[in-house]
């Protein structure tokens, strides 16, 4: 295998990661969040927390740099359409992701509040998570994207 192909690997890899990780985060956010059991949501998002610092920070760390490395060995430029607008997609993703991971740990810290307390969820809590879910949904969006763009290539101007 030539370094290239090992860059083009470790890219798509990241991407999987990336797209992977995020949706099974949200997924179980989501799916804890519905049993409005403090217990379990603080265990679930402990959990989260840790993901998402484990793999999808890695992730984020590798995709600029193995995609610097694509575009300097395949001859593309910044300003290629699709690039620029992808490296756009990819700001507004990392703007959205910065403070869900932050919610997350909040979310994780109030539900277990609630559980040495021994009472529901707090009104910060719900808060925090439509938020969480606000930033969720165009971050997700944003991705799905960014990914057909890198499929695709296609002519932007």
């Amino acid at each position: 295998m030539e370094w290239l192909d090992v860059v083009r690997v470790a890219h798509v890899l990241g991407a999987c990661v990336l797209i992977g990780t995020g949706t099974g985060i949200a997924f179980f956010m989501l799916m804890a969040h519905r049993t409005a059991d403090p217990a379990f949501i603080a265990q679930t998002a402990s959990v989260v927390v840790v993901a998402d610092m484990i793999f999808t920070a890695t992730a984020a760390i590798v995709q600029p740099i193995t995609g610097y490395l694509l575009m300097l060995q395949l001859g593309w430029s910044f300003f290629d359409g699709w690039l620029s607008v992808s490296l756009g997609l990819y700001v507004l993703i990392g703007l959205l992701w910065l403070p869900v991971v932050w919610i997350q740990a909040q979310m994780r810290d109030e539900a277990r509040q609630s559980v040495q307390q021994g009472i529901a969820l707090t009104v910060r809590y719900r808060r925090l998570y439509r938020i969480w879910f606000a930033c969720g949904v165009p971050a997700f969006s944003a991705i799905v994207v960014l990914l057909w763009l890198m499929v695709t290539r296609p002519s932007i101007l």
